[in-house]
This record gives structure tokens, sequence and C-alpha cells, in this order.
């Protein structure tokens, strides 16, 4: 069978946790195949600040995202077209996911105005203006030559309430048919639509079943993890995923803390995105289970152990605390070091869910997560109550025990 015949993206899921609504996943792509659950690195402007492809490949990275807005400005499409797309641009060989440009909707919205047509932006390196609709997204994207590519969809701020969340989710679904329309390389690219409706249950059910009128290969939950309370957003996720379809992949777009990813992978997702974990590490920050340490600070001043014992990244291997303090304020090379451990966590994170899941052990792993993230912490109450949700009881605090004794 020729590779034109074979389905640009085909997936499967190959075990599920028999207590919440976790799964693990496989998913074949044209680059690559690429294992669910998986946090996807992003890469802007077609690279990781501070991370080469190299690295990216040693730790095991099996896709990456890019920004269509940014890359339709620099370089543009004919530079993308003449390199032959952005995997040979950056020199990348494995799967990449590009989103379509509509968060920056709500990112850059003093440079934007939105009608029917699409969004008019002024870009903010020339002040020159741009006409971005689904068809321009479509082209773009079509030069990028990503594996999955992103509907252009109508963003509002999660905090918005009123008619705007309505037309926004309403005006979505009339753009993923203009992308549909658009798209001029369905046998080598898939095209997610993006579910929105805002913190409204009954609009994120009606976009959901609208959008899986339509035929794609997989679906993103957008608009989320932008300001709403933690309450608010696991219940959308939740919302969402009973009534996705379970043979095709979802989605999470802007999701990256490590206690979000934990409880949004019991809720049923499959692929996350974010930039925190090279941003973070950009402010001298390294990621552990039990959240984030600030290498600036004077206590690691002292401290010969690498930044994590369990880690194998070469971050880890080679380096200590100390001496990534010493360099954290000063030595641009620190947020390099700090992105690769910052990468390879998340990574290894999303592989010891997915085996958890394989084993049929994933309550247990979330336990005993919670406990070294949390320690002596309360755990929020959100989480508790999300986890719950899918029949994942975790252990009472100490302050719990307490009050329930007396």
């Amino acid at each position: 069978m020729s590779s034109s015949k074979i389905p640009p993206l085909t997936y499967k899921v190959v075990a599920e946790c028999s207590v919440s609504k976790a799964r693990a996943g496989l998913m074949t792509l044209r680059h690559s195949e690429v294992r669910t659950p998986v946090f996807m690195p992003v890469g802007t402007q077609g690279t990781l600040k501070g991370v080469l492809p190299d690295q990216l490949i040693e730790l095991d990275c099996q896709i990456v995202l890019g920004n269509t807005y940014h890359l339709g400005l620099r370089p543009g499409i004919e530079t993308l077209k003449l390199a032959g797309g952005l995997h040979n641009f950056m020199g990348w060989p494995r799967a990449i996911l590009t989103d379509s440009g509509g968060f920056q909707m709500v990112s850059l919205l003093q440079l934007a105005e939105i009608d029917e047509r699409g969004v008019n932006f002024r870009s903010p390196f020339d002040n020159s203006e741009c006409m971005l609709t689904p068809e321009h997204s479509m082209q773009i994207q079509n030069a990028i030559g990503a594996d999955i590519m992103m509907q252009l969809d109508d963003v509002v701020k999660t905090t918005t309430t009123g008619p705007r969340v309505e037309e926004a989710m309403e005006r979505t679904i009339r753009w993923v048919d203009r992308c549909i329309e658009a798209h001029a390389r369905d046998d080598d690219q898939s095209l997610f639509p993006i579910v929105q409706g805002g913190l409204d249950v009954p609009l994120r059910e009606r976009c959901v079943s609208a959008l899986m009128e339509r035929q794609v290969r997989g679906f993103a939950v957008g608009g989320l993890s932008g300001g709403e309370s933690k309450h608010d957003f696991w219940r959308m996720v939740h919302v969402c995923t009973d009534r996705l379809p379970r043979g095709k992949p979802r989605y999470l777009m802007g999701v990256g803390f490590a206690a979000d990813l934990v409880v949004c992978v019991a809720l049923g997702i499959d692929m996350f995105d974010c930039v925190f974990p090279t941003r973070t590490a950009r402010f001298g920050c390294a990621l552990v289970d039990s959240g984030q340490i600030n290498l600036k600070q004077q206590k690691y001043k002292h401290d010969m152990q690498p930044i994590d014992e369990a880690c194998e990244c070469s971050t880890c291997k080679r380096y200590t605390r100390s001496y990534l303090h010493h360099i954290a304020a000063s030595e641009t090379v620190s947020s390099s070091l700090l992105s690769v451990h910052n990468v390879a966590y998340q990574l290894r994170l999303m592989r010891s869910m997915r085996e958890a899941i394989q084993r049929d052990e994933f309550p247990q792993f979330v336990r005993d997560f919670m406990a070294r993230h949390f320690g002596r912490d309360p755990i929020p109450s959100w989480i508790r109550e999300a986890l719950a949700a899918v029949k994942i009881e975790l252990p009472p605090d100490a302050a719990q025990e307490q009050t329930a004794s007396s």
C-alpha cells in the first residue's frame, strides 16, 4: 500500500484504567509514532528556547508544537515552502503540531479585531496589518507541513460571560467548516477542531456534538487554563471527555503544571502542551515532583546533589545544584541546562503515567504522586473533587484526619 493511502493519523487505545477515564494510546503520524498520554514542548518560532533538536531526540521527545501566527509572520509562507516545510527548516525529523493562531485573539487582543471573516492583527514587529482567516490559517499550516494542525477558532478569555461566549462557540463551529474546505493536504496532515463554550456546560456539550458530526481524526479542548478557577477548569474538561469519542485523541490546549497533567489524564485527556517548562527554566527554576526549586536561592550554593537523583537527563548526570546556582542569575547557558531538565521531567512524568495505566495501577500512581507533590501541605479541594469524580479517592490530609477525630 502506498503511503498516500495510509491515513496521516491513526490512533489506538492500548490500555485503559479500570477505575478512572485514563487511557494509554498509540498515535501513528507521518513523521513518528506518539505514545499517549503525551506532553508536547512548545517551539513557538520553530525552536524550543535553549534546546536543540538532537537534545529533544535524546530525551525521546516524539512531538513538538509550533505557532502558526508567529511562523506566518516570520519566516512566512514563501520561506517555509522553499525550505520544504518546518520539519526541514528546523531540522526536526519527528512529529509537529501547530496551533491555529486563534489564541493570539486573547494574548494580543489589543492588536486584533475580530469579525466573521477572521481576525485582523496588527503585527507587533512592524505594525503592519494581517488578516488571519480560517482559509489563511490553513494556508500557513499547509506550508508548515505539521502532522496535526488546529482549526482557527474564536477564542475569548475564560472569565468572559454573557452572549459573547455563545457567539464565539457558534463561530468556531462555522469556522471549522471553512477550515475543512480550505485544507489542501488532508492526505498528509490532520485537522483537529477545537471545543469552545467557556465555562458553560450546555455550550460545551453543544459544541462537542456539532464537532463530532465533522469527519476529523481528533479533537482539541480549548479556551481553558486562562484564569478561571480550578473548580471550573476540571469540570469543563470532565464534561468534554465524557462526550468526545473513545477512538480519537483528545488534546487539552495550554496545560502543563504537573498536578494538572495528572488530574487531566485521569479525566481522559491524551495530549498536552505548555510553555511552562522552558519559561520557568529561564527564571532559574527546575521541576521536581514536589513542584519546582528556585536555584537562584542561596541555600543551593553548597548543594552538591543533582537537581533530581532519579532523573537521567544530561543536566542531572553532569551538573550539581551548586553549579546551576552559580550560573543561574548570570549565564544564559543556565536556561538551556534547566530547560533540558524540565522537558525531561515532563516527558518522564507522562511515561510514568502511561506505564501505570498499562499495568492498571494508575489510581495508586496518582495517590503516590500527590503525596510527593504536596508533602505535608493540604491537597487542594479541586484536585480531590476532580479525582473523586473518576473514582480515585485520596487519603485524608493530616488536618482532615485531626478534624475527623475531634
